[in-house]
């Protein structure tokens, strides 16, 4: 199952920040659970696991797609890791959330299968889409997907717009100018680590 329906705060304190995930901020700094409590050094394992849920969790997707992604950033050419991260992050549902369209990746999610987003002035319902530079985002000519997407604008997610898009706060749409940067990717985790995991799989 893709969409994680469980506590999102709890996911927070074991994994660290996931902006994709939720806006919300824990109190509570020990990590969930009666094992939280208590310092242990994780193994290798446990650590390239972490790093693996953490993508997951942040970008909202199901242990079969990541594996599918992973199955074809191996067979492009270039760094496994840094494509990985452009795929997920390419994918029409984390653009609209970059874009400050919408607060989370979920609430994303929802815009895209309600049919409130059109890509190149169609609509699209597909959330796993990968959008490709030049690709305009815009909200559904409707009064409530216009009057919806205001409402999220006014309360972005993130505080800055990656530099491959560009956003019209007016004509409620953005663009894509090209591949995202790794700095510019919003989740702070060890790319690597992730490969290493599916490839002693």
């Amino acid at each position: 199952m893709s969409r994680y329906r469980g506590p999102r705060l709890r996911k927070c304190r074991k994994l660290g920040e996931l902006p994709g995930l939720t806006r919300k901020i824990s109190k509570k700094v020990t990590p969930p659970g009666e094992q939280g409590q208590k310092s242990k050094k994780p193994s290798e394992y446990a650590v390239r696991l972490e790093e693996k849920q953490k993508l997951r969790f942040n970008y909202g997707i199901s242990e079969k797609q990541l594996l599918k992604y992973i199955r074809i950033v191996k067979k492009a050419q270039g760094s496994t890791g840094s494509l990985l991260l452009q795929m997920l992050e390419m994918r029409l549902d984390n653009i609209v959330f970059r874009l400050g369209l919408a607060p989370t990746i979920p609430a994303a999610r929802q815009l895209v299968n309600h049919r409130h987003i059109t890509v190149n002035n169609k609509v699209l319902d597909i959330c796993s889409y990968q959008c490709k530079p030049g690709d305009l985002i815009q909200a559904k000519e409707t009064s409530i997907s216009k009057k919806l997407i205001k409402k999220y604008l006014s309360y972005p997610g993130l505080a800055n717009i990656p530099k491959h898009l560009e956003l019209n706060k007016n004509k409620l749409s953005g663009k894509i100018n090209g591949i995202i940067e790794r700095e510019w990717v919003a989740l702070q985790l060890n790319e690597l680590l992730i490969v290493e995991y599916y490839s002693r799989k």
